[in-house]
């Protein structure tokens, strides 16, 4: 059943039309042609037609003909995804398209102010503030140089080459590697057969890979790995002292006082950016409930291809690729598709709601307001309006962005519990 936010649009262009098209085609192509008689780039049109057909240009003047084609179909609708176009006939005596285009459907929000919603309260503890003092502390951690021999939580400095059946295997060799000694970055067992060793030592390591590793051939195999301990090192506890305040470069951060209150505003702020996020989420949840709305499949599958995309960048981070995770997780990509799928109409649904909530309150950002935006933002990244603007996308997408903000800070304000 066709649907009330789906439209079809016929263009047509003549036989003058197309041939005008198929002219500038063959100007466009002419450089590259060469015939048997001609130099290239000399053949005549009619030598060509000839020869070719006239046919041979039609998909470079239908390529030609699309610009004109998707603007004539659209001028009277605003797509929500690109419109999908089928060519219909094509001839001597002209071409003719249909497009189908998807608009935004009737959306009904029963209310989206005085839904008083409670937002929660910033409070930053002791516990976490200590926590994150550690953190510090332990990232800058300095390695020193021991005798002796290696113990969980040293560095080891080794080389090593893994063989399997007495034969080296691909990836499996590394030169003067840094290997913290239960950070469980190894085939399990690995690192626990290096304690003990001493600096010059060597050692053969009988290790098991697991049964879900990535690389086939490994799976569930015994091999040997040969062992050289270079260096060891140790890690050096830091103090809070002159020095480390140095090293930390914040200038105004000097003792441990200042250190803890530094520390404290940020855990505040994430809160609050945390906070913020999850007040909004409950917000167009609650409003969702009282909205009616048939959600585009075609946007949810588009959001679904954005999600698989973020999350094949995700797994590229872990050193995997999509295909390597569907081996591993015994899934495939269809099977993900349907997992994303709520959250994808969810996200969908959402927009959708702040789209109609910006056009109900006719909330607008222009142009000279956006580039005012713009030039204060800039100078916060140390680069100029225009730098900003072109890393933004160009001025129209920061006034939509900046509209977004303004929904939101509208829902927030209406919506928060008193």
């Amino acid at each position: 059943m066709k649907k009330e936010n789906v439209f079809e649009e016929t263009v047509k262009f003549d036989k003058k039309k197309f041939d005008e098209a198929i002219d500038k085609a063959f100007e466009n192509k002419k450089k590259d042609i060469k015939l048997d008689g001609f130099r290239k780039g000399k053949v005549p049109k009619d030598v060509y037609f000839k020869k070719a057909g006239k046919n041979s240009l039609y998909m470079d003047a239908i390529d030609i003909l699309l610009p004109e084609a998707y603007d004539m179909a659209l001028k009277n609708y605003k797509p929500i995804i690109d419109p999908k176009v089928d060519l219909k006939s094509i001839s001597e005596d002209g071409v003719e398209f249909v497009f189908t285009i998807t608009t935004m459907p009737k959306i009904e929000i029963k209310k989206y102010k005085g839904l008083n919603i409670e937002k929660e309260k910033v409070k930053v503890t002791k516990e976490e503030i200590d926590h994150e003092l550690g953190h510090l502390l332990e990232r800058f951690t300095e390695l020193a140089v021991k005798d002796g021999k290696v113990e969980l939580g040293n560095v080891a400095i080794i080389d090593f080459e893994g063989f399997k059946d007495g034969e080296a295997f691909d990836g499996g060799k590394g030169e003067n590697y840094s290997l913290e000694i239960g950070s469980n970055t190894f085939i399990p067992g690995f690192e626990d057969q290096i304690i003990g060793m001493k600096k010059g030592e060597e050692k053969e390591i009988q290790v098991t890979f697991p049964e879900n590793y990535h690389e086939e051939k490994l799976k569930g195999q015994e091999v040997t790995f040969k062992v050289k301990v270079n260096e060891i090192k140790e890690k050096k506890k830091r103090e809070l002292d002159e020095e480390f305040f140095e090293d930390l470069g914040l200038e105004d951060v000097k003792d441990e006082e200042s250190l803890r209150k530094e520390i404290k505003e940020n855990i505040k702020v994430g809160k609050e950016r945390d906070i913020e996020n999850k007040f909004v989420e409950d917000i167009l949840g609650e409003i969702a409930k009282n909205t009616t709305v048939d959600v585009p499949e075609e946007l949810v599958e588009d959001e679904i291809n954005h999600m698989i995309k973020n999350f094949e960048e995700q797994v590229k981070m872990q050193g995997i690729s999509l295909e390597v995770f569907y081996e591993m997780t015994k899934s495939t990509e269809e099977d993900l598709r349907n997992q994303m799928k709520d959250e994808a109409n969810k996200h969908v649904l959402y927009r959708m709601i702040i789209e109609t909530v910006r056009e109900n309150e006719k909330i607008e950002v222009t142009k000279k307001d956006a580039e005012k935006e713009a030039l204060e933002l800039a100078k916060q990244y140390n680069v100029s309006k225009d730098e900003f603007i072109d890393m933004y996308g160009g001025v129209e997408m920061l006034q939509y962005e900046l509209e977004i903000k303004k929904v939101l800070d509208l829902l927030m304000k209406e919506n928060e519990k008193k």
